[in-house]
Protein backbone atom coordinates (compact mmCIF):
# COMPACT_ATOMS: atom_id res chain seq x y z
CA UNK A 1 0.00 0.00 0.00
CA UNK A 2 1.68 3.62 -1.06
CA UNK A 3 0.12 6.83 -0.97
CA UNK A 4 1.99 10.04 -2.12
CA UNK A 5 2.24 12.90 -0.03
CA UNK A 6 0.79 16.21 -1.43
CA UNK A 7 2.77 18.99 -2.32
CA UNK A 8 3.90 21.60 0.45
CA UNK A 9 1.14 24.58 0.02
CA UNK A 10 1.76 26.78 -3.07
CA UNK A 11 3.84 29.62 -1.60
CA UNK A 12 7.43 30.42 -0.56
CA UNK A 13 8.64 29.17 3.26
CA UNK A 14 11.69 29.16 4.77
CA UNK A 15 13.32 26.63 6.83
CA UNK A 16 16.67 26.11 8.97
CA UNK A 17 18.90 23.70 10.51
CA UNK A 18 20.20 23.52 13.63
CA UNK A 19 23.34 22.84 14.32
CA UNK A 20 24.14 19.05 15.30
CA UNK A 21 23.41 18.32 18.60
CA UNK A 22 23.34 15.23 20.87
CA UNK A 23 20.60 12.41 19.72
CA UNK A 24 17.99 12.55 22.26
CA UNK A 25 17.37 8.60 21.43
CA UNK A 26 20.62 6.94 20.57
CA UNK A 27 23.60 7.35 22.35
CA UNK A 28 27.09 8.65 20.94
CA UNK A 29 24.97 9.98 17.93
CA UNK A 30 24.25 13.53 17.20
CA UNK A 31 21.24 15.05 15.26
CA UNK A 32 20.17 17.75 13.22
CA UNK A 33 16.48 19.44 12.90
CA UNK A 34 15.17 20.70 10.05
CA UNK A 35 12.53 23.27 11.04
CA UNK A 36 9.76 25.85 10.11
CA UNK A 37 10.34 29.54 10.32
CA UNK A 38 9.63 30.64 13.96
CA UNK A 39 8.02 33.54 12.45
CA UNK A 40 5.72 31.37 10.22
CA UNK A 41 3.04 30.79 12.46
CA UNK A 42 2.13 26.41 12.10
CA UNK A 43 -1.31 27.72 10.65
CA UNK A 44 -4.02 24.69 9.82
CA UNK A 45 -3.33 24.40 5.96
CA UNK A 46 1.00 24.69 6.14
CA UNK A 47 0.35 21.85 9.26
CA UNK A 48 -1.63 19.53 7.26
CA UNK A 49 0.62 19.37 4.18
CA UNK A 50 3.95 19.46 6.62
CA UNK A 51 2.42 16.41 8.49
CA UNK A 52 2.19 14.31 5.38
CA UNK A 53 6.22 14.54 4.61
CA UNK A 54 7.01 13.71 8.57
CA UNK A 55 6.72 16.65 10.44
CA UNK A 56 5.80 16.56 13.86
CA UNK A 57 4.81 19.95 16.42
CA UNK A 58 6.45 21.07 19.24
CA UNK A 59 4.88 24.08 20.73
CA UNK A 60 5.14 26.60 18.09
CA UNK A 61 7.57 25.12 16.03
CA UNK A 62 6.85 22.32 13.53
CA UNK A 63 10.36 20.24 12.50
CA UNK A 64 11.64 17.23 11.57
CA UNK A 65 15.13 15.07 12.12
CA UNK A 66 17.87 15.82 9.51
CA UNK A 67 20.68 13.86 10.24
CA UNK A 68 23.26 13.27 7.57
CA UNK A 69 24.03 9.92 7.21
CA UNK A 70 21.51 8.64 9.55
CA UNK A 71 17.81 7.91 8.37
CA UNK A 72 17.25 5.62 11.58
CA UNK A 73 13.75 7.92 12.40
CA UNK A 74 10.88 6.73 10.39
CA UNK A 75 7.65 8.14 10.61
CA UNK A 76 4.87 6.10 11.17
CA UNK A 77 0.74 6.00 11.63
CA UNK A 78 -1.88 4.09 12.06
CA UNK A 79 -4.57 3.50 9.09
CA UNK A 80 -7.50 3.96 11.34
CA UNK A 81 -10.22 1.68 9.22
CA UNK A 82 -7.64 -0.75 9.13
CA UNK A 83 -6.78 -1.21 12.88
CA UNK A 84 -7.93 -3.74 15.36
CA UNK A 85 -6.23 -4.45 18.20
CA UNK A 86 -4.82 -7.18 19.87
CA UNK A 87 -5.43 -9.25 22.44
CA UNK A 88 -2.84 -7.45 25.07
CA UNK A 89 -4.71 -4.53 23.50
CA UNK A 90 -8.13 -5.67 24.05
CA UNK A 91 -7.46 -6.59 27.89
CA UNK A 92 -6.33 -2.94 28.46
CA UNK A 93 -9.28 -1.61 26.94
CA UNK A 94 -11.21 -3.68 29.36
CA UNK A 95 -9.28 -2.92 32.12
CA UNK A 96 -9.51 1.08 31.63
CA UNK A 97 -13.17 0.50 31.00
CA UNK A 98 -13.58 2.82 34.32
CA UNK A 99 -11.71 5.49 33.25
CA UNK A 100 -13.87 8.87 31.53
CA UNK A 101 -12.09 10.19 28.77
CA UNK A 102 -12.27 14.55 28.85
CA UNK A 103 -11.31 16.85 25.76
CA UNK A 104 -9.92 20.17 26.65
CA UNK A 105 -7.97 22.77 25.03
CA UNK A 106 -4.07 23.29 24.93
CA UNK A 107 -3.82 25.46 27.84
CA UNK A 108 -1.96 25.99 31.04
CA UNK A 109 -3.55 23.64 33.76
CA UNK A 110 -1.82 23.25 37.02
CA UNK A 111 -3.38 20.15 37.74
CA UNK A 112 -1.82 18.76 34.89
CA UNK A 113 1.50 20.52 35.38
CA UNK A 114 1.92 18.98 38.72
CA UNK A 115 1.19 15.09 37.07
CA UNK A 116 3.52 16.32 34.16
CA UNK A 117 6.23 17.33 36.58
CA UNK A 118 5.81 13.80 39.04
CA UNK A 119 6.39 12.41 35.33
CA UNK A 120 9.71 13.35 34.30
CA UNK A 121 11.16 13.05 37.40
CA UNK A 122 9.96 9.62 37.77
CA UNK A 123 10.47 8.57 34.18
CA UNK A 124 12.70 11.06 32.52
CA UNK A 125 15.37 12.13 35.46
CA UNK A 126 18.08 11.08 32.40
CA UNK A 127 16.92 13.09 29.81
CA UNK A 128 17.13 16.72 27.82
CA UNK A 129 13.52 17.51 29.19
CA UNK A 130 14.60 17.17 33.12
CA UNK A 131 14.14 18.95 35.04
CA UNK A 132 10.58 19.81 34.40
CA UNK A 133 9.53 23.65 34.78
CA UNK A 134 6.77 25.22 34.33
CA UNK A 135 8.28 27.66 31.21
CA UNK A 136 9.50 23.93 29.79
CA UNK A 137 5.49 22.45 29.97
CA UNK A 138 3.76 26.03 28.42
CA UNK A 139 6.60 26.11 25.30
CA UNK A 140 6.05 22.46 24.41
CA UNK A 141 2.48 21.12 25.39
CA UNK A 142 0.58 24.61 25.46
CA UNK A 143 -0.81 26.29 22.00
CA UNK A 144 -3.75 28.86 21.43
CA UNK A 145 -5.05 27.12 18.75
CA UNK A 146 -8.16 25.04 17.56
CA UNK A 147 -6.13 22.27 16.21
CA UNK A 148 -4.23 21.55 19.49
CA UNK A 149 -6.55 19.79 21.99
CA UNK A 150 -5.96 17.53 25.46
CA UNK A 151 -7.13 14.57 26.98
CA UNK A 152 -7.37 13.60 29.88
CA UNK A 153 -8.04 10.77 31.37
CA UNK A 154 -9.10 10.13 35.30
CA UNK A 155 -10.41 7.71 37.84
CA UNK A 156 -13.15 8.82 40.05
CA UNK A 157 -12.27 12.69 39.50
CA UNK A 158 -8.46 11.55 39.92
CA UNK A 159 -6.34 12.76 37.04
CA UNK A 160 -4.10 9.64 35.87
CA UNK A 161 -3.14 10.86 32.26
CA UNK A 162 -2.90 13.53 29.71
CA UNK A 163 -2.62 13.07 25.76
CA UNK A 164 -1.21 16.26 23.74
CA UNK A 165 -2.99 15.80 20.20
CA UNK A 166 -3.42 17.91 17.31
CA UNK A 167 -6.61 17.46 15.04
CA UNK A 168 -5.61 17.79 11.55
CA UNK A 169 -7.61 17.19 8.57
CA UNK A 170 -6.27 13.93 7.82
CA UNK A 171 -5.94 12.54 11.11
CA UNK A 172 -4.52 13.14 14.37
CA UNK A 173 -0.65 13.69 15.58
CA UNK A 174 -0.18 11.96 18.98
CA UNK A 175 2.05 14.75 20.28
CA UNK A 176 2.86 13.58 23.89
CA UNK A 177 1.22 11.95 26.75
CA UNK A 178 2.23 11.86 30.57
CA UNK A 179 0.73 9.77 33.03
CA UNK A 180 0.66 9.09 36.73
CA UNK A 181 4.05 6.66 37.14
CA UNK A 182 2.90 5.29 40.88
CA UNK A 183 3.05 1.65 40.90
CA UNK A 184 -0.40 0.74 41.22
CA UNK A 185 -1.34 2.13 37.77
CA UNK A 186 1.25 0.54 35.74
CA UNK A 187 -0.70 -2.51 34.89
CA UNK A 188 -3.32 0.24 32.91
CA UNK A 189 -0.52 0.77 30.54
CA UNK A 190 -1.81 4.08 30.41
CA UNK A 191 0.42 5.13 26.93
CA UNK A 192 -0.85 2.34 25.01
CA UNK A 193 -4.29 3.28 26.36
CA UNK A 194 -4.04 6.61 25.39
CA UNK A 195 -3.28 5.94 22.02
CA UNK A 196 -6.34 3.29 21.17
CA UNK A 197 -8.40 6.09 22.57
CA UNK A 198 -6.34 8.12 20.02
CA UNK A 199 -7.53 5.93 17.46
CA UNK A 200 -10.84 5.58 18.64
CA UNK A 201 -11.55 8.99 18.61
CA UNK A 202 -10.20 9.51 14.81
CA UNK A 203 -12.73 6.67 13.99
CA UNK A 204 -15.54 9.54 15.34
CA UNK A 205 -14.23 11.71 13.83
CA UNK A 206 -14.01 10.35 10.16
CA UNK A 207 -10.04 11.02 10.22
CA UNK A 208 -8.37 8.16 8.35
CA UNK A 209 -4.82 7.71 10.54
CA UNK A 210 -3.21 8.45 14.00
CA UNK A 211 0.14 10.30 13.34
CA UNK A 212 2.57 7.75 16.21
CA UNK A 213 5.58 10.80 15.58
CA UNK A 214 8.96 8.84 14.94
CA UNK A 215 9.79 5.23 15.47
CA UNK A 216 13.27 3.96 15.49
CA UNK A 217 14.51 0.29 15.61
CA UNK A 218 17.31 0.54 17.57
CA UNK A 219 15.54 2.63 20.65
CA UNK A 220 13.70 0.61 22.84
CA UNK A 221 11.50 3.45 24.36
CA UNK A 222 9.65 2.88 20.53
CA UNK A 223 8.96 -0.69 20.81
CA UNK A 224 5.23 -0.01 21.71
CA UNK A 225 4.81 1.86 18.43
CA UNK A 226 5.22 -1.24 16.42
CA UNK A 227 2.19 -3.17 18.59
CA UNK A 228 -0.32 -1.09 16.48
CA UNK A 229 -1.17 -2.93 13.49
CA UNK A 230 -0.85 -2.78 10.83
CA UNK A 231 1.16 0.15 10.85
CA UNK A 232 2.97 2.72 8.05
CA UNK A 233 6.01 4.61 7.40
CA UNK A 234 7.13 7.08 5.31
CA UNK A 235 9.86 6.12 2.41
CA UNK A 236 10.47 9.94 1.02
CA UNK A 237 7.39 10.95 0.06
CA UNK A 238 5.42 8.25 0.32
CA UNK A 239 3.71 6.32 3.07
CA UNK A 240 3.58 2.41 3.01
CA UNK A 241 2.94 -0.60 5.02
CA UNK A 242 5.62 -1.41 7.39
CA UNK A 243 6.84 -5.01 7.45
CA UNK A 244 6.43 -6.37 11.06
CA UNK A 245 9.57 -7.47 13.09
Amino acid sequence: MSSRAPQQPARDLRFFLTVPHACSYLPDREATTLFLDPQESPGQGVYDALALLGFRRSGRHLYRPHCEGCSACISVRIPVAEFAPNRTQRKLLRRNGDLEVHERPAVFDAEHYALYARYIRDRHADGDMYPPSHEQYRTFLTLDHPYARLLEFRHDRQLLAVAAIDVLSHGLSAIYTFFDPSPEHQRRSLGTYAVLQQVAMAHRLHLPHVYLGYWIRESPKMNYKHSFQPLEFLDGRHWRRAIPL
